[in-house]
């Protein structure tokens, strides 16, 4: 693959140019797709930050393609297939690449190649754990929704071809698709009887084929951590495109961490007995004494559970966070280690294989637990922090949630990605902060320390299309009750000004649970429709909603400040209420400040001012979307201004016209632009 093959499709008098009629030539793609291809053909790593309306789909994929599937140099093995893994953070985008762009690029592109969405396991039925499910149906569930919902995935599992749970025209309760799931534990592999028919083995198959390997972050960073012993999810690939690369570090430290919750201790001993219900896998087998045993671990579960929520009690100004190691005496892990021979040991008097996997794969579930509960208690993994969470559950009991992740994951991703393939690229709208659109942070923070570095431009015209809107004379935040005053009559006004089509970014859910209730009365009487991300509605539906209705209002919290995608007139405003400062006080975020202030540096500028920077321009992408779309940004935070920092924030937008407005009159007096 050379730059000339990439220009051939990309170019303005290329393959894609030819093809689509209404055609416009980007340079930032055609730049942007030139930089990749240097960098897989010469075996190195880069940056690739690419403003909104470049195109960066295509810009990754076509030189991916071409290096996969092109001409191999005269020293590398014909029969080993170059392969590349693009990873992305939302699902959507998924989607978008595997049966929309994949399949134009196919028929544009003179050469072969095989590309394939690959899932976790555990999106795939197991059509033997669905059959030995049928035959302890009574005992399996507890209530007759579940029963029919397991009927009806019975019925589909004979008619899909693909056989993943996307593939539902309805959402599966967890606990019926736990019953019928794919799950390497237990798995029979070849000696299973439904081996020539699984569908999780000819996904595998046909990922093992594939040249264009499309996954999510969780899936990658899963298969990441599960290398370090020896054992891969996804097959070896020779480069990694991350697009969506600014969440890498999050979603990173999430599986590379631990976490064990009294709600899946209980799960797990209720699917092997539930003495309330009388059913569960010894029942329907009348295995009694491992019955009993499972009664006991209820009962020190309890005790356990109810330790770790006492110390919280007995500590109100904590954090959650747990400094010391052996906080509570073990007496969970133990018995759910005992459980686990018992039923180990169970297995041996069944005949049937299928029904032995069963068991054994419970029996795992169990030791795994035992030893997480342990690792999380004794802090023997290094390098990271520990704490605990606790909530209720609808207002019955507590779930207690241990949690431990490493406080900085770039040693590791340095050590298992950067040194270990050959050419990583990471690529988003939103990588750098500052005038002078610097790499260092995001760098620092995933452990990469060389790579060539290109930073693109919107082909947007921000100028025209949008207007930043700053308010003068709001409270500052420290004063509570005057900010959420003053931020609830500003909503008002430019909610008004726009009739709704707006979002409205919080970054705190009380005090989006608090607007809400002030705005109700008055959005009726404007007849604005409010969707609010505190009503439970799924993030998928309310946006549709959203989308549908003419004039309407979304509330939402930190998922909507990014991967949200609204083009044309349903969306015209943009309400940012508070700058996205982290809580400080959140332990891995704390546990991270500490280690940077322990090595001399500065921790609000090393790391919460950039990271609320890069935040802040996903909020602000949210608007424009097209060349068509036209709107405003209005942040009601007055700390952009009267802040030292605030400019920073400012030179990290897309080069905008700014308003400022007064809180005593909604016409502007100063206009200038950053």
């Amino acid at each position: 693959m050379d730059i000339s093959s990439v220009n051939k499709i990309l170019g303005p008098d290329g393959r894609i140019a030819a093809r689509l009629p209404n055609y416009e030539q980007r340079p930032q793609q055609l730049q942007m797709a030139q930089q990749i291809a240097r960098s897989l053909q010469g075996k190195k790593h880069a940056l690739v930050e690419a403003g909104t309306g470049v195109g960066k789909s295509f810009a990754y994929l076509v030189p991916a393609i071409l290096f996969a599937a092109g001409e191999r140099k005269p020293n590398e093995d014909p029969e080993k297939p170059r392969r590349v893994v693009i990873s992305t953070h939302t699902i959507s985008l998924q989607e978008q690449l595997m049966y929309k762009d994949i399949p134009f690029l196919n028929s544009v592109i003179p050469l072969e190649f095989s590309a394939v969405l690959a899932k976790g396991r555990g999106n795939y039925i197991s059509l033997r754990r669905m059959g030995n499910a049928v035959a302890r149906v009574n005992t399996a569930f507890e209530k007759e929704e579940q029963i029919q919902q397991f009927k009806s995935i019975c019925d589909w599992s004979s008619e899909t071809s693909d056989g993943s749970r996307s593939d539902l025209d309805f959402k599966p309760w967890g606990s019926v698709w736990d019953e019928v799931a794919s799950d390497s534990g237990n798995c029979l592999g070849r000696s299973c009887p439904t081996y020539g028919d699984c569908f999780y083995y000819k996904a595998r198959r046909r990922v093992q084929n594939a040249q264009i390997l499309i996954v999510n972050h969780a899936l990658f960073f899963s298969d990441l951590a599960l290398r370090r012993a020896g054992v891969n999810l996804l097959p070896n690939y020779d480069a990694v495109i991350f697009d969506e690369a600014h969440t890498m570090e999050s979603v990173a430290g999430d599986h590379l961490g631990l976490a064990v919750s009294s709600s899946q201790v209980d799960y797990a001993l209720n699917k092997l007995f539930n003495d309330r219900t009388n059913k569960g896998l010894l029942v329907h087998h009348e295995k009694t004494e491992a019955m009993k045993q499972v009664v006991h671990c209820h009962f020190r579960a309890q005790q356990f559970f109810d330790e770790i929520d006492a110390w919280l009690s007995e500590n109100p100004n904590s954090n959650g966070r747990v400094r010391v190691p052996e906080l509570v005496p073990n007496v969970l892990s133990p018995a759910l280690a005992k459980l686990a021979n018992m039923v180990e040991l169970a297995a041996n008097d069944l005949a049937d294989d299928s029904q032995k996997q069963d068991f054994t794969s419970m029996a795992d579930r169990l030791f795994v637990m035992a030893d997480s509960i342990e690792h999380w208690r004794t802090q023997n993994i290094p390098g990271s922090v520990y704490w605990i969470e606790s909530s209720r559950q609808r207002g019955r009991y507590r779930r207690v949630k241990l949690a431990a992740a490493p406080i900085d994951v770039g040693p590791t991703l340095r050590k298992e990605l950067f040194e270990q393939v050959n050419s990583v690229i990471l690529t988003s709208a939103t990588l750098s902060v500052g005038k002078n659109a610097s790499f260092d942070f995001f760098k620092s923070r995933i452990g990469m320390t060389q790579s060539d570095s290109l930073q693109l431009g919107s082909p947007f015209d921000f100028k025209k299309q949008s207007k930043l809107i700053l308010v003068d004379d709001m409270p500052d935040p420290s004063d509570r009750a005057a900010y959420d005053k003053a931020v609830v009559d500003m909503m008002r006004r430019y909610i008004k000004r726009t009739e709704g089509r707006a979002f409205v970014l919080f970054t705190n859910y009380e005090m989006m649970r608090n607007a809400a209730s002030s705005l109700t009365h008055w959005l009726a009487s404007e007849n604005i429709a409010l969707f609010s991300q505190d009503d439970g509605m799924p993030r998928h539906q309310m946006l549709e909603k959203f989308k549908q209705t003419d004039r309407a209002v979304l509330f939402g919290t930190d998922s909507f400040w990014q991967g949200v995608d609204v083009p044309g007139d349903a969306l015209q405003n943009v309400i940012i209420t508070k700058l996205p400062f982290s809580v400080p006080d959140q332990p891995l975020l704390q546990a991270r400040l500490e280690q940077i202030k322990a090595r001399g540096g500065q921790p609000f500028m090393e790391y919460q001012l950039p990271e609320a920077v890069i935040k802040l321009r996903q909020g602000f992408g949210r608007l424009i979307r097209s060349t068509t779309d036209t709107g405003i940004v209005v942040i009601l935070d007055p700390r952009v201004t009267t802040k030292r920092y605030g400019k920073i924030f400012l030179e990290s937008l897309p080069p905008s016209q700014v308003v400022r407005e007064s809180i005593r009159s909604d016409f502007s007096h100063v206009s200038e632009e950053y």
